[in-house]
């Protein structure tokens, strides 16, 4: 399952995020992963929650995202909850290429069980429909 937390510059998607990532962190039976750009989050989440910061691997396209977020679930079959913070900062704002990026992550999401939760800043209304009918917009 993929969930997206839509909201402009200051609406609170992070701190819902750092709320949602602490919670699984309590509930998982396995192991909660926290993407983000930078290590801001450092001291926000619960230290049993694995944060990872995508510039030291130099992640910048969404194609490497996903390639990156792959690696991960194959080499922890283990984790229940994969969050990843300022996604549009990490992948690019092309719309089309999130879309395509959440189309082939579904599968991902499926196959391995995983729920995934992304924040995007924006307004919800500049979502083409494509990404609305792939994910759940809380």
């Amino acid at each position: 399952m993929i969930n997206v937390i839509v909201g402009n510059k200051g609406s609170g998607k992070t701190k819902k995020l750092i709320s949602m990532v602490n919670e699984a962190v309590e509930v998982s039976k396995g192991n909660v992963v926290c993407l983000e750009k930078g290590l801001k989050l450092t001291y926000d989440l619960n230290y049993k929650a694995r944060l990872i910061d995508t510039d030291v691997y130099g992640i910048s396209t969404y194609d490497e995202l996903y390639s990156f977020i792959c690696g991960i679930a194959a080499s922890d079959h283990d984790i229940t909850d994969l969050f990843v913070d300022a996604t549009l900062k990490i992948g690019g704002a092309d719309y089309n290429d999130l879309m395509h990026f959440f189309d082939r992550l579904s599968v991902v999401a499926e196959e391995s069980n995983t729920k995934f939760v992304f924040t995007v800043s924006c307004d919800v209304t500049d979502l083409p429909d494509g990404i609305q009918s792939l994910v759940n917009i809380l």
